[in-house]
């Protein structure tokens, strides 16, 4: 699974969705997904614009957790 940690970076800049959508020209509805972790794709330009946002690494917006092995999901 992979976790978009988007509220984190926003609480530790001390930032608001709509501030965030002003500054990256991205609509605030899909702020608010990926905030949420609600959003089913990310764009690379999207990714991008949030990366120079925040002055950060893609690792520090997106996270990779395994699944369960258990997880028969698939």
């Amino acid at each position: 699974m992979i976790r978009i940690k988007l509220s984190d970076l926003l609480g530790k800049h001390k930032m608001n969705q709509k501030t965030l959508a002003n500054l990256t020209k991205i609509r605030p509805a899909t702020i608010s997904k990926m905030y949420y972790e609600e959003t089913k794709r990310l764009d690379i330009s999207q990714l991008n614009s949030i990366c120079q946002a925040f002055n950060c690494e893609i690792s520090d917006l997106l996270e990779f957790i395994p699944d369960s092995k258990n997880d028969n999901t698939r």
